[in-house]
C-alpha cells in the first residue's frame, strides 16, 4: 500500500478511540483519554487524519493561537511508516492553518528522534531552542519554528 491510498478528513470526537489506539501503537499512549477528548472537540483545533477504509493510518494536531499554529501531534501507524503519510499530514496541517490565518508554526520534537526531525527539516522548520527533559523519560526536545506565507483565505 502507498499514501496516496489513503484518504485525508478531519477527525472529530467520534474518532476518539481511534486517536488512542493509534496513539498507544505509535507513540506508547502519549497522550490520555482525557486529552484526546479535548484535542476532538475543541474549535480552535485542527485535526486531521489519514484513513484507509475505516481504520485510522495517521494523525496530526494542532490548535491556532492568533496567527500561530502549535503543532500537538503527528503519528502514522508503525505499518505504514516511509511511504509519505508523515510529510501529507504535515503539509495538510500546515495549509489548513495558513488558510485560518497562520502565520508561523511551532513545535517540539524529541532531540533523539532522527525521522521526525528529517521530516520537519524537509517542511522547513529550523531549530530555536531546547526544552531540558521536557519528556517524561527525561529527553530533550528540541523547539522548531516556521514561517509561513500568507494563506489564500478561510477554508471550511
Amino acid at each position: 500500500m502507498n499514501g496516496s491510498s489513503l484518504r485525508l478528513l478531519c477527525l472529530d470526537s467520534s474518532w476518539l478511540a481511534a486517536c488512542l489506539a493509534l496513539d498507544r501503537r505509535a507513540l506508547d499512549g502519549f497522550w490520555s483519554e482525557a486529552q484526546w477528548q479535548r484535542e476532538l472537540a475543541e474549535p480552535n483545533r485542527i485535526c486531521l487524519g489519514l484513513v484507509n477504509e475505516a481504520e485510522l493510518r495517521g494523525f496530526v494536531c494542532g490548535w491556532l493561537v492568533v496567527d500561530e499554529l502549535q503543532i500537538t501531534a503527528l503519528a502514522v501507524d508503525p505499518d505504514h511508516r516511509q511511504i509519505g503519510c508523515g510529510g501529507r499530514l504535515l503539509r495538510a496541517l500546515l495549509t489548513r492553518a495558513q488558510q485560518q490565518g497562520a502565520r508561523r508554526a511551532t513545535l517540539e520534537v524529541a532531540a533523539d528522534n532522527a525521522a521526525a526531525r528529517a521530516l520537519y527539516a524537509a517542511e522547513g522548520f529550523k531549530t530555536a531552542g531546547c526544552r531540558s527533559r521536557y519528556y517524561s523519560d527525561g529527553r530533550d526536545a528540541l523547539i522548531q519554528w516556521l514561517e509561513l506565507p500568507p494563506g489564500t483565505g478561510r477554508c471550511d
